[in-house]
Order: C-alpha cells, then structure tokens, then sequence
C-alpha cells in the first residue's frame, strides 16, 4: 500500500493556505512537507501536529491506496 496525501493538499487549497504556512503552523519541517509531497511515509508526530493543526482527523489528510504493479 502507498500513501496518498492529496485530501491534504486539497485541504490546504481549501482553507487558502501554503505549504509553509502549514509548516509554521503545525511545528513540523520543510523536509517532511517535501517527504509528503512525494508520497513518502512521515512520522505520526508529524501528522498529528498537522491534524491538530487544521483542527481535522487523520483521514481528511491521507489515505493509504493500492500500489501499482
């Protein structure tokens, strides 16, 4: 399974928010918002502190998809 962070970016579009705002606000590095960016696994501490940030669950973030073969 991969990871898909697109519900997050939608998210970010959504509330008019940049990456970096995101990173500032959420306490997390510009290495794990680029991790993210190419679908790459991240800390759970890292999600959390975007979560609570945006004040949303887990699943308004990511989702897990099938791998392509």
């Amino acid at each position: 399974m991969a990871v898909s962070y697109m519900k997050l970016w939608h998210l970010l579009l959504d509330k008019k928010m940049t990456k970096s705002e995101l990173e500032k606000l959420a306490g997390v590095s510009h290495y794990t918002m680029t991790q993210m960016g190419k679908g790459k696994d991240v800390s759970t501490e890292a999600l959390r502190n975007i979560c609570f940030a945006l004040d949303c669950k887990l699943d308004d973030i990511m989702e897990f998809i099938p791998e392509e073969k």
